[in-house]
């Protein structure tokens, strides 16, 4: 955990924030370069998150149907039609991003691309505007889910920012149950069970793709491994949630591994975040040492690379040793 552990409790859908995001200048340039900000780092945050979710879904014990892409409405940012006129979208319902190579991705949506129908859910008839405005995306996103099969094709159709409007039939496939999302302020991340979440601030927002999916693949561990669970039975005593990190660590490059990143990304995330980041309080309380954490790191890329070239699948669901008694 790069942050706390959240004390609180889909599909990946954009975080509701978008108040936050108003422009500074008050002009339709201002809001369009805050909302290209915020999109560009929510869409890192997305590729990394599903390109991990996506590569670790046989090991799953939740899973779930994603076509690959991240929803947003622009009315949760407080002005629809402002926001639709410095985006270009053609209806409040959008996606935000597609992660590459995905099923939307495939199909031919991009981001930006307003969201029409599934199969016969129209969204602009179905889903008017609620209040609270974040409300909208929320239902918007099971009514997709209820949609998705895992045996058979779903016809979506959207409209470009230009106009064109299209229409496939795309195949959902399964992936890890966590949602990713991004807040607009902060430098903490978090994971609560059940979704992952970084500070549009979090530094390694500028660390290379690898090693930045490691900081993603670290959280995502907390909620694959049911850290959460366990501290709501065991406490939240120092030991307990140094085990928990410890933990994550020791996952990161076996969740990297089977997303196609070098699981050594992990050592070099943190070898470049922990000196200036894992030191103080913070290391007195909850973590070990980032160096501690390195070589912990260092020990379990050594496994997952052993079994790579033995031409063995990084099954950590039956191989990786736990650490606490599983909940």
């Amino acid at each position: 955990m790069f942050g706390r552990l959240l004390i609180a409790g889909l599909l990946f859908a954009s975080v509701p924030h978008g108040a936050a995001l108003a422009s500074d200048d008050g002009t339709t340039a201002g809001l369009r370069n805050t909302l290209r900000d915020f999109q560009a780092k929510e869409a890192r945050l997305f590729e990394a998150g599903w390109r991990l979710a996506r590569g670790n879904a046989a090991y799953c014990e939740d899973k779930e149907l994603s076509l690959g892409w991240l929803l947003h409405d622009a009315a949760a940012y407080g002005d629809a039609a402002a926001v639709r006129d410095a985006l270009g979208l053609q209806g409040d319902i959008a996606v935000q991003a597609v992660a590459s190579g995905s099923p939307a991705a495939l199909a031919g949506i991009t981001a930006d691309a307003a969201l029409i129908s599934v199969n016969e859910v129209q969204i602009a008839e179905q889903f008017p505007a609620m209040v609270p405005a974040w409300q909208r995306i929320l239902e918007v996103n099971r009514a997709v889910a209820f949609e998705l099969s895992p045996d058979s094709r779903v016809v979506v159709a959207w409209a470009l920012p230009t106009g064109d409007v299209s229409a496939e039939e795309i195949l959902p496939v399964e992936t890890c149950a966590t949602r990713f999302e991004l807040t607009p302020k902060g430098d903490q991340a978090l994971a609560d069970g059940k979704r992952v979440q970084f500070g549009a601030e979090f530094v390694g927002m500028d660390y290379p793709d690898d090693e930045f999916a490691a900081a993603v693949a670290h959280e995502l561990a907390h909620n694959l491994l049911r850290h959460r669970a366990w501290l709501d039975t065991e406490g939240r005593k120092r030991r307990n949630l140094r085990l928990t990190e410890r933990e994550s660590d020791r996952l990161m490059p076996w969740l990297l591994a089977n997303a196609g990143y070098p699981p050594e990304a992990a050592i070099r995330f943190m070898e470049r975040w922990g000196p200036r980041n894992d030191g103080g309080l913070f290391r007195k309380r909850t973590h070990e040492g980032w160096d501690e954490r390195r070589d912990v790191i260092r020990t379990e890329v050594a496994l997952v690379n052993a079994l790579i070239s033995e031409g063995k699948p990084a099954d950590w669901a039956a191989r990786f040793k736990r650490d606490i008694t599983a909940p």
